[in-house]
């Protein structure tokens, strides 16, 4: 099985709306709700390609048992969540159906006690025998240690487990001194962990700080990724237009997926853009529509010559 670990989880709500107005009234069209935070958005994604997931991370009150009880409707999907006193978080998107353009409402998470954190690091050992693979993703909730990436990247790699890392900032800068096998961030997130502003010098950076591979979300433009194989860019055959919450995910799965089938880089960038691309197109967020990503996986240019890109 491949394990995700999502430590702030989610109710993620999408409201539609004809068009979205500042400071006026919107009559909301369709509300749908889905587990979300990154790592149950990746979980989600895998299981539809066909993989045995288990999630785990943090889950709370009244809104986490929403969260437990919608994850029980997934087939694929095993919830090895743990409980903490606090509420899950809830995240809101309003979505305008004229342009597809959204705007996001993030809440922050629960305050996570000490006994809660050993808890939930005595669970996560006790899952990793059994996977062929962890995805850690997403932000810390308040009173998980900022070094918390790296420690758990160290207890993957002690268990012989590949490990994929998709958080920013100061969880991302520790982490990647753990020596995770791939990290996934931004543009933006890559730039504040390098200080350069120019992707492949930066990816280049980024893997000389302990990361084995990088690949960067260049956003409708594409992938960027960098390994000791070599290095690669992974670009859409057309911009997609409409919801991007969850479309770095539908990547990150895209990558896993490779990973644990052992496919070559460029399959797995272009399976990664392809999913990617068609969660931007789905109605729900995190989320991807089928028929896109089988109409775009074949399409999906990938070079290896990115130095001309």
């Amino acid at each position: 099985m491949i394990l995700t670990v999502t430590l702030n989880t989610a109710l993620d709500i999408t409201y539609r709306v004809g068009a979205l107005r500042p400071h006026t009234s919107h009559r909301v069209s369709e509300v749908t709700e889905r587990p979300g935070g990154k790592g149950l958005n990746v979980a989600r994604v895998l299981a539809a390609l066909g993989h045995e997931v288990t999630v785990t991370g943090f889950t709370g009150g009244a809104t986490g048992r929403v969260v437990q009880e919608l994850l029980t409707a997934t087939p694929g999907v095993v919830d090895a969540l743990v409980p903490v006193t606090g509420p899950t978080r809830r995240t809101v998107a309003v979505v305008g159906q004229q342009t597809g353009d959204t705007t996001q409402l993030n809440e922050p998470g629960p305050v996570v006690e000490p006994a809660e954190w050993s808890a939930f690091q005595e669970a996560y050992e006790d899952l990793l025998p059994s996977a062929a693979a962890v995805a850690l993703c997403g932000s810390l909730p308040p009173g998980v240690p900022v070094g918390a990436y790296a420690g758990l990247v160290r207890t993957a790699r002690a268990a012989g487990v590949p490990v994929l890392l998709d958080t920013g900032g100061e969880p991302l800068r520790r982490g990647v001194a753990a020596r995770p096998d791939i990290i996934k961030p931004n543009a933006d997130e890559l730039a504040e962990l390098t200080g350069s502003h120019e992707p492949l010098r930066a990816t280049q950076d980024a893997r000389r700080r302990g990361a084995h591979a990088v690949v960067t979300s260049l956003g409708p433009a594409g992938l960027l990724a960098a390994s000791p194989e070599g290095r690669w860019r992974a670009t859409p055959p057309s911009r997609i237009h409409g919801n991007p919450t969850g479309a770095g995910d539908s990547a990150v799965a895209g990558l896993l997926s490779g990973l644990v089938e052992h496919l070559p880089w460029p399959d797995r960038l272009a399976r990664a853009v392809a999913l990617s691309a068609a969660t931007v197109r789905a109605p729900v967020a995190g989320e991807f529509d089928h028929a896109t990503y089988e109409e775009l996986r074949g399409r999906v240019a990938v070079t290896g010559d990115v130095n001309a890109a």
